[in-house]
């Protein structure tokens, strides 16, 4: 064979393969009754761009490879017996005002164009060389099943919807990581004030005499509240805001839109409160997609739909943990100022003014700061209700 007709032979041009190997890979392909570009593909090392733009140059037209995210249109596809396509080797893929976009293995073929023209009437057509393996896949997902039946090729979109909403649950997960160290931070205060206030409290019942252990104490306290209070300082100047609410509510919502055609018909449940999050979370039934035998191409979709939704649940679980975490932080500031308010009260009350009675002002000044601050985390929180659309039985 003279391999300056192969449509492969821009690869010797580039210097990708010798003569000698493209003229036994044509014949190895004889032999083996498979592909060519298989063999380039697979035994060769030729990547699929260089492949492509061989052919590319050879047949002077745009390629286009296999993507299925494209959405080809049914109607063009509707009818069509596949195994006319399998042997035609084109397949339909888009359409462009009036120009139907066909992907063939050979665009010049006149055999082909003859067919297209027939089975797939319009005004012009603009033909793009394909790798036989790529119209394959374009076949075995367009042609699964009755055009009315098919999902199309979503799958893809669905996945990013997925790793959309995992990584914003990596967000969440950060935000609570940091509401924990928070209330890391917050019991290092509390151990550190307990101990000034028990080095006051020793001080005072052995006639306001500071011994050395005394002092120790006293010190040490005043070291853990230190450390405490700057790195709670740290936290709380990065998370006092929810994050990613409106974000969160808005990728949610476009999961939940971009498959409630295929939620089973059951009354709507009421949301437990006004709230974005509650309003979403009631949008969810407690079963997501119909699965109907199907072939197991499209059941992956149904399953893939499916997935989705409840990663939309995980989502939305996700989100009211955080805003519980944030709840779970301002109690316990709420709980440690209130009791270092009454621990300093206690003391006052009981030992009296002393020379150190000053340290008795500043347990309940931190107490109030500390209770003051707790409502702010823990406000904002109150009125959010627990759900995510589906019952949790045991």
């Amino acid at each position: 064979m003279n391999i300056e007709m192969s449509p492969y032979a821009p690869l010797v041009e580039q210097e990708l393969l010798s003569a000698e190997q493209l003229q036994e890979v044509i014949a190895s392909a004889a032999r083996r009754s498979i592909d060519a570009e298989r063999i380039l593909l697979k035994e060769c090392g030729i990547t699929r761009c260089a492949l492509l733009d061989a052919l590319s140059r050879h047949y002077g037209c745009t390629f286009i490879q296999y993507d299925e995210r494209l959405p080809v249109p049914t109607e063009l596809f509707a009818g069509l017996d596949s195994q006319v396509l399998r042997t035609g080797e084109w397949f339909p893929i888009r359409q462009l005002g009036d120009t139907v976009v066909i992907a063939a293995a050979d665009p010049h073929s006149e055999q082909m164009r003859a067919q297209v023209g027939r089975l797939i009437p319009a005004k012009s057509y603009e033909y793009r060389v394909a790798l036989k393996e790529d119209l394959r896949w374009y076949m075995q997902d367009y042609l699964h099943a009755e055009a009315s039946l098919l999902i199309g090729i979503e799958r893809t979109g669905l996945a990013w919807w997925r790793n959309t909403m995992a990584h914003w649950r990596t967000k969440l997960a950060a935000h609570r990581t940091a509401h924990a160290r928070a209330r890391t931070s917050m019991k290092l205060l509390r151990w550190g004030l307990a101990m000034v206030a028990l080095s006051n409290v020793l001080t005072r019942v052995t006639d306001n005499l500071l011994a050395t252990y005394h002092l120790w104490i006293l010190l040490v306290g005043i070291g853990l509240a230190l450390i405490g209070l700057l790195d709670y300082l740290k936290v709380r100047s990065a998370s006092m805001d929810l994050p990613c609410q409106r974000a969160l509510i808005d990728i949610t919502t476009e999961n939940v839109r971009f498959t409630d055609r295929y939620h089973l018909p059951e009354a709507p449940v009421k949301a437990e409160d006004d709230s974005a999050l509650a309003q979403l979370a009631a949008a969810i039934p407690n079963y997501c997609s119909i699965l109907r035998p199907v072939p197991a191409s499209k059941e992956r979709t149904h399953l893939a739909r499916e997935r989705n939704m409840l990663a939309a649940q995980r989502t939305i679980a996700a989100s009211h943990r955080t805003s519980y975490a944030r709840a779970r932080t301002g109690l316990s500031l709420i709980r440690t100022g209130v009791a270092f308010i009454g621990l300093g009260l206690a003391i006052h009350k009981i030992l009296g003014a002393t020379p150190y009675g000053f340290s008795d002002y500043v347990l309940i000044g931190a107490g109030a700061l500390m209770l003051l601050d707790g409502l702010r985390w823990y406000l904002p929180v109150r009125r959010f209700k627990y759900g995510i659309g589906r019952d949790l039985k045991p």
